[in-house]
């Protein structure tokens, strides 16, 4: 990918939802999943927490990270079902200014062919400030997947939001 040869690097944040991961209960295994695939595109991971399935803390670690401009990009991995306390696209819902649904129909319908369960995802994306958040799921196979599905358009997308490209680009392969 040209981004990672022209010293552009995505500022990333990787954040957990999970109730039994914060409490160190169980051993996060989707982050390393975002934090490996996206080293692996040039990105420079910046941020990593894990945190409850609590809606104010979602939300409040987001706008850390976004006011505080921490990070170009935030993943989120968990909290995308339909279990009582999967509250992250709500959360997330709560504190962006523009949703990007694009983002996660690519994703649903890459991943559609690979499990029919994927239709039941709930992950949104969406831009808060200059930095982009996207939902993924908690197991550290849809993960993999899921973000395979957009890995490639990160780049552009980081770079429109920081103002690097200005105008449409024909035929652009990132």
């Amino acid at each position: 990918m040209s981004e990672k040869n022209n010293n552009f690097k995505i500022r990333t944040a990787v954040l957990t939802i999970s109730d039994k991961g914060s409490r160190g209960v169980r051993k996060d295994l989707s982050g390393p999943v975002l934090k490996e695939m996206m080293e692996d595109i040039g990105s420079k991971i910046v941020y990593e927490q894990i945190i409850a399935d609590e809606k104010e803390e979602i939300k409040k670690a987001l706008i850390k990270i976004a006011d505080q401009k921490i990070a170009d990009l935030i993943l989120t991995t968990g909290g995308t079902g339909f279990a009582e306390r999967d509250i992250t696209p709500e959360a997330t819902l709560e504190v962006i200014k523009k949703e990007v649904p694009g983002i996660p129909e690519k994703i649903r319908a890459d991943t559609i062919s690979i499990t029919p369960l994927a239709a039941l995802s709930r992950a949104r994306a969406g831009i808060r400030d200059k930095t982009l958040i996207i939902n993924f799921p908690g197991s550290p196979k849809a993960v993999r997947e899921c973000l395979q599905a957009v890995i490639d358009i990160l780049p552009h997308a980081v770079k429109i939001l920081k103002g690097e490209i200005t105008e449409h680009q024909p035929n652009h392969k990132n």
